[in-house]
């Protein structure tokens, strides 16, 4: 039986401007990353008769949603990679978000990948979350787990 922990989960964002961890130590909230897919692969249709004709569609276009503490050190570096992004075009829809998770074997690349915007922030007396969201190009490969070497 094989174990998942976030603590195996390494994840980091490399773009202009700054490149650090998002992963296990970062101040990820509980809710931890996820990746999405931005429209679905097959377009189905059905003929007259019921046969039925796929299409493959090429785009692998993909959405990545880290979610950090308020007091993550994180939100600063990622504020500033965002602001420094915004004020050079040139810069922007660059960055390449990698998570891998070192036991299970699994891995996520979001590469091209731009803010979607500055999160929003809730000043409150439980100190809520800060999700950023990233869309690019989104490849993943899960894996199956390490082999048990206790057998």
């Amino acid at each position: 039986m094989a174990t998942y922990s976030f603590l195996s989960v390494q994840a980091a964002i490399v773009g202009a401007g700054g490149a650090f961890p998002l992963g296990s130590g970062s101040g990820a909230s509980e809710e931890g990353i996820t990746t999405s897919m931005i429209e679905e692969k097959d377009v189905p249709s059905f003929g007259a008769d019921g046969t039925i004709q796929h299409v493959l569609r090429a785009p692998n276009g993909g959405k990545m949603t880290v979610r950090m503490l308020k007091t993550s050190n994180a939100n600063a570096m990622l504020t500033a990679m965002y602001n420094f992004q915004r004020l050079v075009p040139s810069a922007w829809g660059l960055n390449v978000i990698t998570i891998t998770d070192v036991n299970r074997g699994d891995v996520a690349v979001l590469s091209q990948a731009a803010f979607v915007k500055l999160p929003d922030v809730t000043w409150d007396k439980d100190g809520k979350t800060i999700e950023w969201e990233f869309v690019g190009i989104l490849n993943e490969q899960l894996g199956a787990g390490v082999p048990n070497i206790n057998i």
